[in-house]
């Protein structure tokens, strides 16, 4: 399966292409939406660009500091990264951690909202899903350069892997399941379930509730599939991103059970003082 193209000396990746294809169809849906709330769109393709930003260096951060067992049987580990920058800094070819892709994402957006004197609330709920559409996509750019799938199988849907792109100890064996589709799925539904949400229930909808709700559904999902990844992240026995998946998963559910116990007890007062 070819991973690119050449145009000229430039070697032109199709993951690099997945991506940028991901995030502007993010950015189409945010702005239908930053319009819909009676907002200034054009913030969203200003914006757009320092999310870009802090999104890859998120995820190329968490990806050195939490190399998958994978890249560090083959030497790519956190040591080797930092001692040698140009590899460091060669994410064309892949190694982008997602957890710190929403991080540093989520941290250039608060950044821009408080350089214009935005409403970071409003915009991370306008955001989130955007994201998830956006994450949904672009996870085919894992398809193209043959990673992030998972055990071996024999079902129907089961891909076949080339066997250069065959982790260490499956080099015999050519199908296994398709770890990145299943993400897609997830974050796709993800996507849906975000716009329905907002619009039907917009009334009884307050501040960060879409983008608690993302935090719950998506780190949910990873937390599952994490079971399926072969190439996991290690600290001794440890998984550390099924970990802060699931504390991201309860910490989210819990801001949004008390921004609404919250939200349901000024009711109560305010109610009383009419009474």
């Amino acid at each position: 399966m070819p991973i690119g193209f050449q145009l000229g000396p430039l070697t032109i990746r199709f993951y690099g292409i997945i991506l940028m294809v991901g995030a502007v169809v993010a950015a189409f849906v945010a702005e239908r939406e930053a319009r819909r709330r009676g907002l200034n769109s054009e913030n969203v393709w200003d914006a757009l660009i320092w999310v870009l930003i802090g999104g890859i260096l998120g995820a190329r951060l968490w990806h050195v500091f939490l190399p998958s067992s994978a890249d560090v049987a083959r030497g790519l580990t956190t040591q080797f990264y930092l001692t040698h920058p140009l590899d460091l800094m060669a994410v064309w070819h892949g190694g982008l951690g997602i957890p710190g892709a929403v991080i540093g994402g989520v941290l250039a957006l608060f950044i821009f909202c408080r350089r214009r004197k935005l409403v970071f609330a409003e915009w991370a709920d306008i955001a989130a899903p955007a994201l998830a559409l956006g994450q949904a996509i672009g996870r085919w750019g894992n398809f193209v350069n043959q990673e992030l799938y998972g055990n071996p199988t024999n079902l129907p849907w089961a891909i076949y892997i080339d066997p250069q792109y065959r982790l260490k100890g499956h080099e015999n064996q050519a199908y296994y399941h398709p770890l990145f589709l299943y993400e897609s799925l997830w974050n796709f539904g993800n996507f849906i379930l975000l716009l329905v949400i907002g619009r039907r229930y917009a009334k009884q909808l307050i501040p960060w509730d879409l983008f608690l709700i993302y935090l719950v559904i998506y780190p949910v999902g990873r937390f599952f599939l994490e079971f399926l990844r072969l190439d996991v992240t290690r600290i001794g026995a440890i998984n550390p991103n099924q970990i802060f998946m699931l504390l991201v998963a309860l910490v989210s559910a819990g801001a949004l059970v008390l921004l609404h116990r919250r939200k349901n007890n000024l009711s109560d007062q305010a109610n009383t003082v009419v009474d």
